[in-house]
């Protein structure tokens, strides 16, 4: 079980909001006690409603403002326009690419397939598939 501030939460179902239809994405960095504390919001070079990926420069300076605060990485995060919050196959295909340079990361998932209730869950990637854990909004 993970827990997420109600303002980070909110942070990123407002940019899945904005990015409407395509899909959003972002990291969600941790302080030293591996508690979230920060959303940084990045472009989805794929401009898809179906698919994302961080754009590389984006990702890059998230990483160094990142390190800049003494804090890690604590999950990856994108949306699902038009589907539940669970992972597809292609997600499954990029995540295990990135696999071995963040094995302990975890991936967050917001649906906004009923705009007015967004719903988030959170997995992390075992054993070559995703396992979903249970996250708090809080």
């Amino acid at each position: 079980m993970v827990d997420l501030d109600d303002v980070l939460f909110k942070e990123i179902v407002e940019q899945a909001r904005r990015e409407f239809p395509n899909e959003c994405c972002g990291v969600v960095a941790a302080d030293g006690d591996d508690r979230p504390v920060k959303v940084f919001a990045a472009r989805n070079s794929d401009a898809s409603s179906a698919t994302y990926r961080i754009d590389p420069r984006d990702l890059m300076q998230i990483f160094d403002d990142i390190d800049a605060m003494g804090g890690s990485l604590w999950a990856f995060f994108h949306s699902h326009t038009h589907s539940e919050p669970f992972p597809s196959k292609t997600d499954l295909r990029e995540a295990a690419q990135v696999h071995d340079w963040f094995p302990d990361t975890r991936y967050l998932i917001v649906s906004l397939m009923d705009r007015d209730r967004p719903e988030i869950r959170s997995f992390v990637l075992r054993d070559g598939d995703f396992a979903e854990e249970g996250i708090v909004i809080a």
